[in-house]
């Protein structure tokens, strides 16, 4: 099954890689501040942001896995 771009799944990855630059860059200014990463609410929120999305991506994949393996079942690929 071809993805195409716009999809739900590639939507959700440009979201996950956002996210994730975010992340990158609230670590970064937190340790150039001298602030530990577990003590700064920002970094822990968008790392629980990111955790959430990655869930979503191994739950979309895990669907589509599936939905794979019924349509060879019933010969649909």
């Amino acid at each position: 099954m071809k993805k195409m771009e716009g999809s739900p799944m590639v939507d959700l990855h440009h979201k996950f890689e956002e996210e994730k630059r975010k992340l990158n860059e609230l670590g970064q200014k937190s340790l150039e501040r001298g602030i530990p990463l577990f003590q700064n609410e920002a970094v822990q929120a968008q790392s629980r942001k990111v955790d959430e999305l990655i869930n979503r991506l191994h739950q979309k994949k895990k669907g589509e896995a599936n939905d794979s393996r019924l349509c060879e079942k019933r010969g649909e690929v």
